[in-house]
């Protein structure tokens, strides 16, 4: 009796200490199995290579995993490397392997850049992949983006086609995290692209610069010219120093000009610009370019009562006194002159204090008709060294 009273606690004690271990062993069990959860990014080791993908080993896990071929982003994995992948499925259907993904991986972080772009109002790179209904399906990295038509350019697309297989900036407008729906406008990347360069056109140009730019289009006021990117309006009166009746008889469409900035108001988007601010003031040389003596050709372009004005060039006229529009005497100008002639005068004086130039018609015929005469006289003259001749013998 006491043997076996004195037993059982013996037997107790011996028990005691197998207990512990299942209990470890469970919770070994339990911590394991707890471990590794669908979502979760772990670093695997490379097991094999199959022909369905790789299998992995999964640090203190009972099981193996598995990551299939089309969920490798790395197909050059080799047995020992170590690699990143999400848990799938913590059982694959059969209770062999554990399901991984790389591309999983991939795709979350390239939605995380897709979505901090879009918060960020960053431009994305895509390429168009089908013309569908109202617009165009493209893809960013993987994930597919619409392009309303509406925002595939700044004019009326007719053949979205042409679009697909093009590489294309794009600006997302909208997005859905939920559905990670997108959808996206090339529009706006050309709009805001222009708008960079014309900010940037605009501050290069400076008032009272003088810069060349080219002849877009004519008005009855004026001409626009584009300078480097921006339209700027000559006006007829600054296209030249005289009278421009239309800005035609000035300069003429693709024509390339120097002009100098007047003004600048780049919230409006208006330049005023002027051509003659480049040229030389006409009554500034008019006395170098005219001297005082020399004949000269000119327009008759008024007729007064005392004279004609006779245009040497833009800007420039001259007046020729009614006693000096022909060589006879005449009782109104418009006996010998009339407006649009060409005529050749005589400048008799020239003052650029007062704007005036004295010419003369009469004066530029009797040299002219003076210098023929001694041409003439040259053409007979005796030549006074050759001998005389010899009269003829008589028989």
């Amino acid at each position: 009796m006491n043997d076996i009273e004195n037993n059982v606690p013996v037997q107790q004690e011996a028990n005691a200490p197998q207990a512990a271990p299942e209990a470890d062993f469970a919770s070994q069990v339990d911590e394991s199995l707890q471990k590794y959860r669908p979502g979760q990014v772990v670093t695997v080791k490379v097991l094999q290579i199959t022909d369905e993908g790789v299998n992995v080993e999964l640090p203190g896990y009972k099981m193996d995993g598995q990551i299939k071929t089309e969920d490798l982003s790395d197909t050059d994995v080799k047995v020992g490397d170590e690699i990143e992948a999400e848990v799938v499925k913590l059982n694959d259907g059969n209770g062999n392997y554990v399901l991984l993904s790389q591309k999983n991986i991939i795709n979350r972080k390239l939605w995380d850049e897709i979505v901090a772009k879009f918060e960020n109002g960053e431009y994305v790179e895509a390429e168009g992949k089908e013309a569908v209904k109202g617009g165009l399906l493209c893809d960013i990295g993987g994930v597919r983006t619409f392009v309303p038509a509406s925002q595939l350019a700044n004019h009326f697309v007719d053949k979205i086609e042409q679009f697909v297989g093009k590489p294309m900036k794009l600006k997302i407008i909208e997005l859905d995290k939920s559905k990670k729906r997108i959808v996206a406008s090339r529009k706006a990347v050309l709009k805001e692209e222009a708008a960079a360069r014309k900010q940037e056109i605009w501050s290069k140009l400076e008032k009272d610069a003088v810069v060349k730019g080219i002849v877009r289009r004519l008005t009855d006021f004026g001409a626009f010219v584009d300078v480097g990117g921006v339209d700027g309006l000559v006006h007829v009166t600054n296209l030249s120093w005289g009278r421009v009746a239309h800005p035609s008889d000035a300069v003429s469409v693709g024509e390339e000009i120097e002009v100098k900035i007047l003004d600048l108001d780049p919230e409006k988007e208006r330049v005023s610009l002027s051509r003659k601010a480049t040229m030389p003031k006409p009554w500034a040389v008019a006395e170098e370019k005219y001297p005082v003596g020399s004949i000269v050709e000119g327009k008759v372009v008024r007729i007064q009562p005392f004279g004609a004005f006779v245009e040497l060039e833009s800007g420039l006229d001259g007046l020729v006194h009614i006693s000096q529009c022909s060589t006879q005497r005449v009782n109104k100008v418009e006996d010998a002159l009339n407006v649009g002639d060409i005529v050749r005068v005589k400048v008799l004086d020239v003052d650029p204090e007062r704007k005036r130039i004295s010419l003369s018609v009469r004066a530029a015929l009797e040299d002219e008709a003076m210098a023929e005469t001694e041409d003439i006289s040259d053409e007979y003259a005796i030549d006074e060294e050759a001998p005389e001749a010899e009269a003829p013998a008589e028989e």
